[in-house]
């Protein structure tokens, strides 16, 4: 093979590996944060009572659950 295919080859395999690396490090990401959310209900309730709101349970659980709701989205 003449050099010229050699380095077709390579930039081939570098774009390749490129595009797999990130959808593949994307998919670890989204099933990371499905699986370790980054908020959970005891900080909802610290930052609301923060705000100088008196968080209900009721509340909380709604938040949660819309939060929950808007990462099955992406």
């Amino acid at each position: 093979m003449t050099t010229g295919v050699w380095i077709l080859i390579v930039i081939l395999a570098l774009v390749l590996g490129l595009i797999g690396g990130f959808f593949a490090a994307r998919k670890y990401m989204e099933d990371y944060l499905k699986k370790n959310p980054p908020i959970n209900e005891q900080m909802l309730k610290t930052m609301m009572a923060q705000m100088g709101q008196k968080p209900s349970e009721k509340k909380l659980h709604q938040m949660m659950a819309s939060m929950k709701a808007s990462y099955g989205k992406k």
